[in-house]
């Protein structure tokens, strides 16, 4: 598709984009085909294909493929190195899941810091909440946050709010250079792949010296944590929980089910301080705290994904695998640095 690939009209909320020319990426490889089909490769002998009402746009950046794909089943969906980042008919079940337990879960977050999240899906939900005064995002990727303040128009609003500031630099070094501390730090990171840009951030190195020290006192971590299901969830899950535990007293794994994911995904999240997880006060604080009704989380449901599966729950309990940079787990995939 070159320099010239096509974009699309939407007046989705009241905000209309004009076809324009895109930002300028080189063409992608990724794996479409015939015009009608995406195939996202699972693993080897595994893929989950999409068909295709046509492909919006395909590039790669100097970290990542990129492609927007309007598909049949799922609408339109954001898909990196690959892999399926969000699709426009479920994306608010990740985004739930990921953001809105840890903020209710704290006292009163009044700010956070989010690490990737460039499709601003993360913030527009952090931005619900009436206590919130500030929300800094940090991506490394100055391209696809670009292109998503372009053409995810869910997320328009967020991108104008006042209280978001939006950084673009690696969130590692980002982070070591503030001297604020942070109620929430959130995790809206690509899963670790081979050649990714974002691996390092699942250390423990990391966790321990640099994010935790930017902390509040009773300050909340949360991350997205990768497939989780019963074939998956030892690809990196159960190494991302044990990890975590190895730096904060309490240490909370939930899942849920996202079908454009076709897999149930997981989050971790921890803390110096105890979480309350009791379902009747936490609807209490969404109905007074939380702007707007959630679409998927309530408190039952948020109780219930911290119940895992036994075989799940087995492995979480004897893993033993500590993240580090030179004893990484990757999914099945690879990033751009490694195809170079």
């Amino acid at each position: 598709m070159g320099s010239e690939a096509l974009e699309f009209f939407s007046c989705d909320n009241g905000f209309c984009y004009e076809p324009k020319k895109h930002i300028t990426m080189e063409e992608s490889d990724l794996p479409i085909h015939d015009g009608s089909w995406f195939e996202e490769e699972i693993s080897v002998d595994l893929k989950w294909s999409f068909a295709l009402n046509s492909v919006l746009y395909k590039g790669i950046s100097e970290y990542q493929d990129i492609a927007l794909l309007d598909t049949k089943h799922f609408g339109k969906v954001l898909v990196i190195d690959g892999k399926m980042q969000s699709a426009e008919v479920d994306e608010f079940i990740y985004h739930e899941c990921l953001i809105h337990p840890a903020l209710l879960c704290h006292q009163n977050p009044k700010n956070v810091f989010i690490m990737g999240g460039g499709e601003g899906s993360a913030a527009r939900e952090a931005l619900r909440h009436k206590s919130m005064e500030k929300v800094v995002m940090c991506d490394i990727d100055q391209e696809v946050v670009d292109f998503c303040k372009k053409h995810l128009t869910a997320n328009h609003e967020a991108f104008c709010n006042k209280k978001l500031n939006l950084v673009i630099n690696d969130a590692k070094a980002e982070l070591e250079q503030r001297q604020e501390k942070f109620d929430i730090i959130v995790g809206d990171l690509a899963d670790p792949v081979e050649g990714g840009p974002c691996y390092q951030l699942y250390t423990k190195s990391f966790y321990e010296n640099i994010l935790k020290p930017k902390l509040n006192d009773n300050g909340i971590f949360v991350t997205q944590a990768g497939p989780a299901g019963v074939f998956t969830h030892k690809e990196v899950f159960s190494s991302i929980y044990n990890t975590i535990k190895q730096v904060f007293k309490y240490v909370l794994a939930y899942t849920a089910h996202v079908p454009s994911f076709a897999d149930t995904w997981g989050w971790v999240m921890a803390s110096d301080q105890p979480f309350c997880l009791d379902a009747g006060k936490l609807d209490k604080k969404i109905a007074e705290k939380i702007e707007g009704e959630l679409l998927y989380l309530n408190g039952a449901s948020f109780f219930s994904s911290t119940i895992l599966n036994k075989t799940v729950a087995k492995t979480l309990k004897n893993e033993s695998h500590v993240y580090t940079e030179d004893d990484a787990r990757f999914i099945h995939g690879h990033g751009v640095a490694f195809r170079n």
